[in-house]
């Protein structure tokens, strides 16, 4: 049906005060001498005959459609999907996540609250791109992996986020993975290192990394004996976050390994409110539906590369924020 231009520009007005001055369809009823039913058919007929267009926008680096679809998937808190770089085909955890996730910490922490920062390259990254944070406590929960490389920036990562925000640092200064048992547990009673710990029941928002089971792509991998790496792999193990273990359907597997490892303990995670993964790439998708699949995690920034992967990666697993042990523990 035509409109005549007296009912245009009654559209036009109903519109603008809808979308744009924010009035309800109640006082624009009463504004105009309507029903508000007449309101609500006259901005319907607005948007059919293109009087108003929606556009939603954010910026060109986001993919919010693929951001929605892995939430939904995964029952995430949050997902944030971050486009690829066009040379990043091989490359896990391309440096604009760490980026975003900066950005997204600035949304997720509160003034007060106790940040935990674990290792991985993406969080460095991340750690470097902050530039705002409230005033908050920050902990390293994990032990520091060096292998003469400039990647190895745990404890300066922390201290770049206490910077940011004006809070207290506790660092760790000591390696993730030890030779035996018995030294991990002394390390643990060091001074330092147990006022680090005395912290990780107080962690409101962390930051992890995930690793797949492969050279270069894992901390821990890269660490073990041949030996060992042959062993984890006969249990199955698919991923790898804060020398924790996951199988492909996130079970915990090789439970022994976190004997020897200065780590944040896997029921503790569980119980931070919030828990932000920073992962991407084809090659780490695969371990990237493991952790998710364990209920650890609450949040994820990851790239088009991995989101494609995830989305189409057999049955949709159980939803994380309920946070089970999938165990049973």
């Amino acid at each position: 049906m035509r409109m005549g231009p007296a009912e245009l520009v009654q559209a036009a007005a109903m519109a603008r005060r809808f979308y744009l001055e924010g009035k309800s369809k109640i006082q624009i009823a009463e504004e105009f001498g309507v029903s508000r039913f007449k309101v609500a058919r006259v901005l319907e007929t607005a948007l059919e005959r293109d009087l108003v267009r929606i556009e939603i926008r954010v910026p060109a680096e986001l993919d919010a459609e693929r951001s929605d679809a892995l939430r939904a998937r995964y029952g995430l808190r949050h997902a944030v999907v971050v486009e690829s770089p066009a040379d990043a085909e091989e490359t896990p955890d391309p440096e604009n996540l760490g980026e975003v996730a900066a950005d997204l910490l600035g949304e997720l922490v509160n003034e007060g609250d106790v940040l935990g920062l674990a290792w991985g390259r993406s969080t460095i990254h991340m750690a470097a791109a902050l530039d705002r944070l409230p005033p908050c406590t920050v902990v390293q929960l994990t032990g520091v992996y060096d292998a003469g490389t400039a990647e190895r920036g745990s404890v300066e990562a922390v201290r770049r986020a206490a910077q940011v925000s004006g809070g207290d640092a506790h660092p760790i200064y000591a390696p993730m993975l030890l030779p035996d048992a018995a030294t991990a547990a002394a390390l643990r009673h060091q001074t330092g290192i147990a006022r680090a710990f005395e912290y990780f029941d107080k962690v409101t928002v962390a930051c992890v990394s995930i690793g797949s089971w492969e050279p270069g792509i894992s901390t821990v991998h890269d660490m073990l004996s041949d030996e060992e790496r042959a062993h984890y792999a006969s249990l199955g193990v698919a991923a790898e976050m804060s020398a924790h273990l996951f199988d492909t359907e996130g079970r915990r597997v090789g439970r022994d390994l976190g004997e020897r490892c200065i780590t944040v303990k896997a029921d503790q995670l569980r119980r931070i409110p919030e828990v932000v993964a920073i992962a991407g790439g084809a090659r780490k998708a695969a371990a990237i539906d493991a952790v998710l699949r364990s209920g650890l995690v609450t949040s994820l920034v990851t790239d088009t590369s991995a989101a494609d992967v995830l989305m189409a990666a057999g049955p949709t697993p159980k939803p994380a924020l309920n946070r089970a042990d999938p165990d049973g523990n």
